[in-house]
């Protein structure tokens, strides 16, 4: 009885086990093929934030410092996706050992990295850390060496179930040294943590403390411990694999906020919308299109190979993710970044999108001057604006234009007298609400009244011509009707114009000063007392041997040069502590803007070569471009026509002549500065 019952349950028991093994054996497959997807994700996602930190300058220790260890992160994760993509033992085995690139230096990229955190508070190291720095690579360099060359770290590559190599004899100090300098490392952080006083470091410190563990948890090679898995166990050992590369994305993209804070002087919400726009489109995007490459070739779809298909989904894929941007970033914006001030980022973004650039409006003018000679069927059109230094021809349409002097002799305040009667004389009835037109030359011109406020009525600050199809006007009240609209928006063209130049000239000031705000030294920024104390002596006695190559100087003596005849720049505070501009100010009636003045003059004379002028020659290029441009305040256009350059030719000599007188400048403070150092050097 007992033998018939084990016979009936036998088949039944080798039918579930079958089961059982084929289900773990597609898990397997299934975390195998996920675990690909995972890795190459990992690759797309540090390569992105190396890049990332790349583009942001590599200046700022911490920046540099978190490079390296995006590179080694890198390296390991390559090496990986390699290992799964080749076939023999042999390249196997020579992408793991290259993956010893990363793992050498990633414990001191950690220590590295948590140096320069803790630097940031203020704890500036005084040489001790500093060498524990490069003892730290150098071990790394052993440890690359001794893993790539030799089998004394790792050896004897097994392929199967999991790609893998056994220890070496010399694996349990490598284990040592990462984790001391993981270890310390930590405590590093947790040092640079406790120092922090306000909320937002804090937080933000809080942040690195956890991140920087998970890359040194999920890099660390800890299958070197134990023995090859069995088929039992292989199952489990995939899943914590992938579970440990899931978490090493996150906790990359997690250390990457914080990480973005140091290093650029820009506001936060700045910082925090071009990280997350990178992230939407960079790493996010990257890892989409891999997935569908990865996983549309598996599919069966309704009879089409799948494989051909692919392309379609990965460029479906990416139209899809755009267009949803569109939708999402506002949202997210809202909701991550412009929490408290959501209407002033609105305004701004409002304000960028409405602003008419030059070329937007001499395109829309161009458009009205076409739209008047296509109506009015007259071959050539123009207009003009006034400014401080005359008439400036704007956009014409046709061939038949007024020469480039004509315009300069017209005399405006009679032809606003006459436009002025001229509408007095006209009929009340009449439907026309713009100036009458008036017979000038070959042209008929109307002067173009600012539209603020009153209409037509304001000042005059323009003019339209067109060619004159007649001795006199004569246009039809049809002709009438339509010439009053369009001159009407070619008014507000102008108008705004003018306005928005005012508008950008007060935004420049305000530009200049909140760059100087936001412009903030690292002693300032990290609160370290000592280099305070010199970086305020350094403010309140300029060095005159590095003016020439201090940034802020050479802006100064641009905006400067650029308000040469009078304005705010002129009298900027960097160039009134010069010693020769104090001197200049006793020749100059204790006037500041007439002693700048005076020391700009003669250091443009300077560089005024011997000889008769030349408008042509090399040598007297600087010398003619600052002249024209500044002292006789010229149009860019009309010292392009006279110098025969194009305007990119024109402002690229100018940033150069600039310098050359920020050089000059200089020059005269060092000679201003030698005899009073020399006069204390011999009373000491």
């Amino acid at each position: 009885m007992i033998y018939q019952v084990l016979g009936d349950f036998q088949p039944r028991w080798t039918y579930h086990s079958a089961l059982m093994h084929m289900t773990e054996a597609i898990f397997i497959e299934i975390m195998r093929q996920l675990n690909e997807a995972v890795t190459a994700a990992t690759v797309i996602v540090a390569v992105s934030l190396l890049m990332y930190n790349l583009t942001r300058g590599l200046r700022d220790r911490v920046t540099r410092s978190s490079a390296v260890l995006l590179g080694c992160v890198t390296v390991i994760y390559i090496g990986d996706v390699f290992v799964s993509l080749t076939r023999t033992n042999g390249s196997m085995e020579s992408w793991l050992r290259l993956e010893w690139i990363g793992l050498a230096f990633a414990p001191t990229a950690l220590f590295h990295l948590s140096d320069a955190l803790l630097s940031t508070t203020g704890l500036i190291s005084r040489g001790r850390r500093r060498r524990i720095v490069r003892i730290l690579y150098l071990y790394s360099t052993i440890f690359l060496i001794a893993a790539t060359f030799t089998d004394l770290i790792v050896h004897n590559l097994i392929a199967t179930p999991i790609v893998m190599m056994q220890a070496g004899p010399l694996f349990p100090i490598y284990a040592a040294f990462f984790v001391v300098a993981t270890g310390f490392a930590f405590n590093n952080v947790l040092r640079a943590r406790r120092r922090c006083l306000t909320t937002a470091t804090h937080r933000r410190m809080t942040y690195l403390l956890f991140a920087l563990i998970t890359p040194a948890i999920g890099i660390f090679p800890f299958s070197l411990f134990f023995d090859q898995p069995t088929g039992s166990n292989s199952a489990a050992i995939w899943t914590v694999i992938n579970l440990g590369n899931i978490g090493i994305i996150l906790m990359l993209i997690f250390m990457a906020y914080p990480l973005a804070f140091f290093g650029p002087n820009k506001p936060d919400r700045v910082i925090k919308a071009e990280l997350l726009s990178f992230m939407l489109r960079g790493p996010v995007l990257g890892v989409v299109v891999l997935l569908v490459i990865l996983w549309v070739p598996r599919l069966q779809v309704v009879g089409f190979p799948a494989a051909e298909l692919t392309p379609f989904f990965a460029v479906a894929a990416v139209l899809c993710l755009q267009w949803s941007y569109a939708y999402i970033l506002p949202f997210l914006e809202r909701r991550l970044i412009y929490t408290d001030d959501q209407q002033e980022a609105k305004e701004i973004r409002t304000l960028s999108e409405r602003l008419l650039t030059t070329a937007d409006a001499h395109q829309l003018l161009e458009t009205l001057l076409a739209s008047v000679c296509d109506y009015l069927r007259v071959p050539s059109a123009f207009v003009a604006s006034f400014n401080p230094s005359g008439i400036h021809l704007e956009q014409r349409v046709g061939s038949l234009q007024p020469a480039s002097g004509m315009l300069d002799t017209i005399d405006i305040p009679a032809l606003a007298s006459n436009a002025q009667q001229a509408n007095e004389n006209t009929n009340s009835d009449s439907p026309s609400r713009m100036p009458v037109l008036v017979s000038w030359q070959s042209f008929w011109i109307v002067p173009l009244f600012s539209t603020r406020g009153n209409g037509h009525s304001g000042q005059m600050n323009g003019l339209m011509g067109m060619w004159a199809r007649s001795p006199q006007p004569d246009l039809e009240p049809e002709e009438q009707a339509v010439f009053d609209l369009l001159y009407d928006r070619m008014a507000h063209i102008i108008d705004d114009m003018q306005l928005q130049q005012e508008v950008f000239a007060g935004l420049e000031a305000v530009i200049q000063e909140t760059a100087q705000v936001r412009r903030v030294p690292e002693p300032l920024s990290r609160g370290y007392v000592p280099k305070l104390n010199q970086l305020t002596q350094s403010l309140a006695e300029p060095n005159a041997d590095s003016l020439a190559k201090d940034a802020d100087f050479v802006d100064a003596v641009k905006q400067a040069l650029r308000e040469y005849w009078g304005g705010p720049r002129l009298t900027d505070e960097r160039l009134l502590k010069l010693r020769i501009v104090t001197e200049a100010m006793k020749e100059n009636e204790n006037n500041a803007g007439k002693a700048v003045r005076a020391v700009l003059s003669k250091a443009i004379e300077r560089l005024k070569p011997a000889g008769a002028r030349n408008l042509t020659a090399t040598e007297w290029t600087l010398y003619n471009i600052l002249d024209m441009r500044f002292v006789q305040g010229r149009k860019v256009r009309d010292v392009v026509m006279q110098l025969a350059m194009s305007e990119a030719d024109l402002y690229r000599k100018q940033n150069i002549a600039i310098q050359r007188v920020a050089d000059e400048i200089a020059g005269m403070e060092r000679m201003t500065t030698a005899p009073s150092t020399e006069l204390s050097t011999q009373n000491s």
